[in-house]
Formats: structure tokens, C-alpha cells, sequence
């Protein structure tokens, strides 16, 4: 199965959660999404990549933290949908820095158009087949000697069931909330999250989705990026991030 193949099925797998993504998680995921990368896209002087972005938190950032124009990639209707709402409420100035690009990114046609690359949230969503067609594609895209930011996906398999609860917040007459959990499923992680809406103390909606990781340790990332072109740089604080550079001609 081509890589392209497997992100053309995926791309309704966020159908329940883009309702509710960014209520609940979105403010924590902006402060590191910042926290992570500002740094470099202050530095950015060519372009930035944003490779699944989601509802748009690094895209934003990168509008804000910048003044290149900015290459928003997210083949998912979903949460396409939700980034395009965030966009067209920014003033015209900004919108005219950011594409929005609804393929996977080797259908994308982009070649040398950045000199910063971010996959944030993504990789561990890919399987290793597509994980593995993503990095010619980024490679293209960067001009040589740009830097691609990889926030790494597990590292191993969870030795238990782990829940991680979501903070509840409150709209209006009505209080959102969920939880999502973690176990070993073969050689993947099954993730699912459970999401509520409360009204006067009545639970009335409640839905589940379910989502596949695929662990991998930085060794092995490190490995894949070599052979398309890619040099390791020194470990950044927050050893969740792996920076490489494309190494020039």
C-alpha cells in the first residue's frame, strides 16, 4: 500500500473529534506548540511547512512568529474545516501568507519552499509505510540546509492501559469533556477518546473515536532521515522534538 493510498483512508478518521479537539485541547497544545518551536520559525526567512496541521496551531504560530509565507498541510476534511475557520477570521494581510493544501503532502507538488518544516502530532499517526514516503516529500519541499522539527511518536509500546482525562470547559449552558486511553494492540497503540456534553447535570451526547499509533524510538527516525538527506542536530531540550537539517548539495 502506497503512502499516498493510506493517507486517502485516513482521511475522515477525525470525524467526531474535530468538534471537539479544539475546545478541549487546543489551548494547551498553542502554549507548546510555541514553547517548542517559535524559536526557529522567528528564524525562518524562506518559508515554513506546517505538515498535518490539524486545526492550525502551528500554523498560526508560524503566521504570528513570522513574516514568510507559510505552507498549511492537512489532508483531513475535518479538521481542514476547522483551520479554514481560524484563517478566515485572521485580518487579510495574514491570510494572504498561509496555502492551505488538502493532499498529502508528496501530491502537493511543493519544492523548495520552506527553510523550516514542523510535523507536530503526526508522525505517531502515520503507519511506517507512510511515515517513511513522508520524508522524500519533505525533503523536497525544504530549501537545502532547512531544518525539519519532528515531534516523535512513542517510543515503545505502553506496558498498561493509560488514561489521560481532558480538562472540562464550559460554553454557554452546556460543559464539554472526555478522556482518552491508551493500550498495546499488537504492534500498535490503540488510542480512544471519549467525549461528553453535559447540560443541567444530564449527560446528553456522548461519542468515541478511535485512533492508531505506531511506536518508534529516535534511533530509528534518526536512521530513516539519513537515508533521504537528512543530518541529526544537537538534542533540543525537550527531548519529545527531533531536529534535523537537509543537508546541502
Amino acid at each position: 500500500m502506497s503512502a499516498d493510498s493510506i493517507g486517502r483512508e485516513q482521511q475522515d478518521a477525525y470525524a467526531i473529534s474535530a468538534e471537539f479537539y479544539d475546545v478541549l485541547q487546543s489551548e494547551r497544545d498553542g502554549a507548546r506548540v510555541r514553547r517548542l518551536y517559535r524559536g526557529d520559525v522567528n528564524k525562518a526567512r524562506a518559508g515554513v511547512l506546517d505538515v498535518g496541521a490539524g486545526t492550525g496551531c502551528a500554523t498560526l504560530m508560524s503566521l504570528m512568529e513570522s513574516q514568510v509565507s507559510v505552507h498549511s498541510v492537512e489532508p483531513t476534511r475535518s479538521m481542514r474545516s476547522a483551520l479554514m475557520t481560524r484563517l478566515a477570521s485572521l485580518p487579510a494581510d495574514l491570510r494572504m501568507r498561509v496555502t492551505v493544501y488538502p493532499h498529502p503532502l508528496g501530491e502537493a507538488g511543493l519544492q523548495e519552499v520552506a527553510d523550516v518544516a514542523i510535523c507536530h502530532n503526526t508522525i505517531a499517526c502515520l503507519h511506517p509505510a507512510a511515515r517513511q514516503g513522508l520524508w522524500p516529500a519533505i525533503a523536497e519541499a525544504l530549501v537545502p540546509g532547512g531544518v525539519l522539527l519532528v515531534q516523535l511518536p512513542p517510543a515503545r509500546l505502553p506496558h498498561h492501559e493509560t488514561t489521560y482525562v481532558l480538562a472540562p470547559q464550559r460554553v454557554g449552558r452546556h460543559e464539554y469533556g472526555g478522556r482518552m486511553v491508551a493500550s498495546a494492540d499488537a504492534n500498535r497503540i490503540r488510542t480512544r477518546f471519549e467525549y461528553w456534553v453535559r447540560g443541567e447535570g444530564v449527560v446528553l451526547r456522548e461519542h468515541n473515536e478511535t485512533f492508531w499509533m505506531w511506536p518508534a524510538s529516535r534511533t530509528k527516525v534518526i536512521g530513516e532521515l539519513e537515508k533521504c538527506g537528512f543530518a541529526p542536530l544537537p538534542e533540543r531540550a525537550d527531548s519529545s522534538v527531533l531536529a534535523v537539517r537537509r543537508r546541502r548539495r
